[in-house]
This record gives C-alpha cells, sequence and structure tokens, in this order.
C-alpha cells in the first residue's frame, strides 16, 4: 500500500480530503467513451492500482459508458476505503449511437444523481459536478433551476458536496448565492489558459480546480517543442511535466488525469514528485501567452 499520498491533499470542507493527484476514470469505457473497455481485467487493475498509490479521489460520471465505469468502479473498490471520495458528474446522457447530449432539466438531474448511487451502491455521494459548458466554451446562462435541484438533494442527504463543470465566473457567483461550491472542472492545460482568473478566483476562495483534458483539447495530446524540450531536460516525458506545471499552477488545483493502462497510471502519479526547475517554469508558462 502507498505510504503517502502522491501531490499531497487538499481540504474543501470538514467531511472533503481529497489527494491533488486524482484519477479520471472516464477512459476505461470503450472507444469513445462508449461501450465496455477492451480490457476489464486491466480496467480493474487500474482502478485497485490507483488507490494502492495513494489516490483519494477518483472523478467519474454515469454517463461513460454509459454506466459502464461507475460498474467498475463498484466491481473494482467496494466496500470503499474510509478516505476515498468519488466525485461524479451529471447534465447529460448518451444517445444509442454514443452520442452526447446535454440533459439538464431539474427532475432528470435528479435521476442521474439516483443513477450514479445506485451503480456505484452508495447511499450519498461526495461531490456531483452539474456539466454546463461544451468545448466550445462557456455561458453566462443562468444555473439557478438546474443547481437548484442539486442542492436540494444536498438538503436530502444524497449528495455531500456540489460543484461546477464547464462554469464561467458569472454562473459561479450565482450558484454560490444558492449552495457552497467546493469544486469547478474546466478545460485548462499548458495551452489552453484563457480561465486563468477564475483558476486564481478558486484558489482565493478554497475551491478545488479540476482541469478537465489536462494534456491537451479532447484526445489531442498536447503539441510543443517547448514542453518537449523541458522534458527532454528533465529525463522525464510531456505529460508528466504538463501535469506538474497544472499542480503547481494554484494551491488549490487538483488533477483527474485518466488511463486504462497500469503502467501508463504509474508514470502520471509519478509526475507528482517532479520539480520543476525555475527556469522551466519561465519556458512553460510562455507557452500559453
Amino acid at each position: 500500500m502507498a505510504t503517502s499520498v502522491p501531490g499531497g491533499t487538499l481540504t474543501l470542507a470538514d467531511d472533503l480530503t481529497i489527494s491533488r493527484m486524482g484519477y479520471g476514470a472516464m477512459q476505461l469505457a470503450g472507444p469513445g467513451v462508449f461501450g465496455p473497455p477492451k480490457d476489464r481485467d486491466q480496467a480493474l487493475a487500474v482502478l485497485r492500482g490507483a488507490v494502492e498509490l495513494g489516490i483519494t479521489h477518483i472523478d467519474t460520471s454515469d454517463f461513460y459508458g454509459p454506466a459502464v465505469v461507475n460498474e467498475l468502479i463498484a466491481e473494482a473498490l467496494h466496500p470503499y476505503p474510509a478516505d476515498l471520495r468519488i466525485a461524479t458528474k451529471v447534465g447529460a446522457r448518451r444517445g444509442e449511437d454514443g452520442s452526447w447530449r446535454p440533459s439538464l432539466e431539474p427532475d432528470d438531474l435528479k435521476a442521474q444523481v439516483r443513477e450514479n448511487l445506485k451503480r456505484l451502491g452508495l447511499d450519498t455521494l461526495d461531490l456531483v459536478y452539474l456539466r454546463l459548458g461544451s468545448r466550445d466554451g462557456t455561458t453566462d446562462e443562468s444555473v439557478a433551476e438546474q443547481f437548484g435541484a442539486l442542492a436540494e438533494l444536498r438538503k436530502d442527504g444524497l449528495i455531500r458536496h456540489l460543484g461546477l463543470s464547464g462554469v464561467s465566473m458569472v454562473q459561479l457567483a450565482e450558484a454560490q448565492a444558492m449552495a457552497p461550491v467546493v469544486a469547478v472542472q474546466n478545460l485548462y492545460n499548458l495551452a489552453n489558459r484563457q480561465d486563468d482568473a477564475l483558476l486564481e478566483r478558486c484558489a482565493a476562495e478554497n475551491i478545488a480546480f479540476a482541469s478537465f483534458f489536462p494534456l491537451g483539447g479532447g484526445f489531442t495530446p498536447l503539441q510543443s517543442g517547448t514542453l518537449t524540450g523541458v522534458a527532454a531536460r528533465l529525463d522525464a516525458s510531456p505529460q508528466q511535466v504538463a501535469l506538474a506545471w497544472l499542480l503547481r499552477r494554484s494551491a488549490t488545483t487538483v488533477l483527474i488525469p485518466g488511463t486504462s493502462s497500469v503502467a501508463h497510471l504509474h508514470e502520471n502519479v509519478a509526475a507528482a514528485d517532479l520539480v520543476l526547475p525555475a527556469d522551466a517554469i519561465v519556458e512553460l508558462d510562455a507557452i500559453g501567452q
């Protein structure tokens, strides 16, 4: 078993402490995050390996698969370790062709929460994100109705803490007026830094900031000669350097890189111990400018 937590921990509430190096379970599903995994035994081994390495923060959703990934998590890890915190997302459904379809009606959001509970084998979800934006960016449309539905379930005890994914500054402020927000999950990485101000706000308010696609946009890896050069000097992979940069970006940044490979899982976790020299940080900072 792990003797330390990779990247340290972040305490967001009295009952919510997570490892800053988390694990994003999306890639455990089949191609296009749809259907069963290519190698079920390997998927289960990755989940068990993440916990063994000290990760206490797993990010998932019932629309991964759909249902497949949550069922794998339950099979691999239930009954869950006392310190494991599972974050999930609601706000979308999958079509029979694997398409992603926004689904933000309050009644369906509540149904999605219950589906996550059932498949994960839980009575209460540690953290539920309301998925709002798309890959095209965020909007300032009101989230009161949707976030209010989740806030009701929080009062009912089905959810402990609330987060927002694909959110703008305006939407975060609107949600915070209704209930505490402990985490934000937006597109952010070395090359996509449009949410610098939101990241800084989260750091100032002790809100976790988790980047989805921390290694690029969608399934396209970051392409940067600077990143490759820094990685070569540090005898590390470009992916490890990109993760290490994110981890040091702010005190409340958390990482949720995904993989379906045990070897790649170990490589990602090792990034938490990678020390970036000052000159490397200057070079990496310039990538997104």
